[in-house]
């Protein structure tokens, strides 16, 4: 188990991340076809070429589930019972094809469960850098995790 337990993470602790992923044409015209997401933003780049960007951007619900999923190895990996919510979402500056991805996490808050007395609540809050060290998308969010056995 690679997570950590409740009982073990502190508020202000940060983890950054190991795991660093450059992002593909792929990676992004799948996730967009498989969400259904016909955007041309995403998927046009003749469109996208008199465009303010100049080219395709990337899925901004990609930049989520990846500075999420990245996350998960050195924070909940075993020990999340779930996830409950995701907060203050932002992309303040775009992705595109070939930009590679940094994530770090923060722990910005820990509370006890009131229903569940062998898990507490951790609000994580996670940001994602391109390879220039510009950020490119925070989210704050909220999980119910286990607390070490007895």
């Amino acid at each position: 188990m690679a997570g950590l337990w409740f009982d073990e993470l502190k508020v202000g602790q940060t983890f950054d991340h190991a795991i660093r992923r450059t992002v593909t044409e792929t990676d992004n015209l799948l996730f967009s076809t498989l969400t259904h997401n016909p955007a041309a933003l995403h998927l046009d780049a003749e469109a996208m070429k008199d465009s303010d960007y100049g080219r395709i951007i990337v899925n901004s619900t990609f930049t989520l589930g990846l500075m999420v999923g990245v996350s998960v190895g050195d924070t909940t990996l075993g020990t999340a019972i779930a996830n409950l919510g995701w907060d203050e979402v932002r992309f303040p500056a775009p992705v595109f094809i070939g930009d590679t991805l940094r994530i770090e996490t923060e722990v910005a808050d820990l509370r006890e469960s009131k229903s569940r007395p062998n898990a507490g609540i951790v609000t994580f809050i996670h940001r994602a850098y391109n390879q220039r060290g510009e950020l490119v998308g925070t989210c704050k969010r909220s999980g119910l995790q286990r607390k070490k056995p007895a």
